[in-house]
């Protein structure tokens, strides 16, 4: 459906429900509305398969493997769009009383380009993420080509850890994509808006931040350019928000702003 020059990168924001069916059905409505706006990528929050207010026993039976029915769907999607599909799923994990916080890329011929499992888990403001979930493993970050660009992705409260957006851009990242389950509270939308530009800005690169609608997460999904200016955004509504992405952009912010390559400093796992 989408041209095959498409240029553009969307952000999808909705609620995700208990149920995987209507979740994809949501996905599909958002996605057709950005494929119409040019978006060649477009990106939904973390927990996209399922969601609910309060972590239980039901995550961990809702969990499935990445060749189960959610990713099958994603890839259903990529297909009839034309696009690559972003999305966070609840996988099952390697204990079974785990599961993993894990967002896919899948390639509109249902190649999956990309799998990143959440490295930080929410274990702040009152949240015990780490009682249902298990971290990610300390692997080399997993960057794929898009948009004429080189695309790294990393999960909600990840966005906290500066080395984390480091680290993918020291792998080759140009464009950092963030679905997450931003929880909504006194200063989070400050706290949200502020981290993702900085991200930009420190790093010289494009980020598209993914949310989920209020009351549970903050809204405000958003695409910042790399000099960290605003190019779209959402506010609390279910919607898709697209914005064009270019090589001549970054280049031009590098070679005024070197800032990558006079750093002296490098980082390494803890």
């Amino acid at each position: 459906m989408t041209s095959p020059t498409a240029h553009a990168v969307a952000v999808c924001q909705f609620g995700p429900v208990a149920d995987r069916a209507v979740n994809l059905a949501s996905m599909r409505a958002l996605a057709l509305r950005a494929v119409e706006q040019g978006a060649g990528l477009i990106v939904f929050p973390e927990y996209s398969s399922y969601f609910t207010p309060k972590l239980g026993p039901d995550w961990l039976a809702a969990a499935e493997n990445l060749d189960g029915p959610f990713v099958a769907g994603l890839a259903d999607l990529a297909g009839e769009t034309g696009s690559i599909i972003v999305a966070g799923l609840i996988e099952t994990g390697t204990r079974d009383d785990r599961f993993r916080n894990t967002i896919v890329a899948v390639g509109p011929d249902g190649t999956l380009l990309s799998v990143s499992r959440k490295l930080h888990l929410y274990d702040a403001f009152g949240a015990t993420e780490s009682d249902w979930a298990e971290p990610g493993g300390i692997e080399p970050p997993r960057v794929f080509e898009a948009l004429g660009l080189r695309v790294g992705i990393q999960t909600c409260y990840d966005l906290r850890f500066p080395e984390v957006t480091r680290r993918l851009v020291d792998a080759g990242a140009e464009l950092v994509l963030v679905p997450s389950e931003w929880v909504a509270g006194p200063g989070k939308v400050h706290a949200w808006t502020t981290l993702v530009t900085a991200r930009a800005i420190e790093n010289t690169v494009y980020v598209a931040a993914a949310d989920h609608i209020p009351p549970v997460g903050v809204g405000h999904s958003m695409i910042v350019d790399a000099r960290g200016e605003l190019l779209a955004s959402i506010e609390t509504a279910t919607d898709a928000a697209v914005a064009p992405v270019s090589r001549a952009h970054l280049d031009e912010v590098r070679r005024l702003n070197p800032a990558l390559q006079l750093r002296r400093f490098r980082v390494e796992p803890a």
